[in-house]
């Protein structure tokens, strides 16, 4: 699907089967205007989807963060909510 879409100029993704129900995907999407879109996700398959760790950052030409999506709890002496990469929208990126 994603060697279809006229804005990514390359795409390497990595999916990795740990157990029956659990998996591991990770890699970058690479866009024709030279930003970059890294992706990790930890799932398990049970009935529904269950997310347990998940990571997307989308970065510009010059390595700058456009947005970022992560449920890490990082920098917990900010105190920052749990979600708190959610919130950064910086810039929109242009094709």
């Amino acid at each position: 699907m994603l060697e279809s879409l006229i804005i990514v100029k390359s795409f390497d993704i990595n999916f990795q089967k740990r157990d029956i129900d659990e998996g591991f995907i990770r890699g970058n999407i690479y866009f024709v205007n030279d930003s970059i879109l890294h992706v990790r996700e930890f799932i398990t398959i049970q009935t529904i989807r269950d997310r347990k760790m998940y990571s997307y950052h989308y970065m510009d030409a010059g390595n700058n963060l456009i947005f970022r999506y992560d449920d890490a709890e990082h920098h917990q002496e900010l105190d920052l909510p749990k979600n708190w990469g959610m919130r950064l929208a910086h810039k929109r990126a242009t094709f």
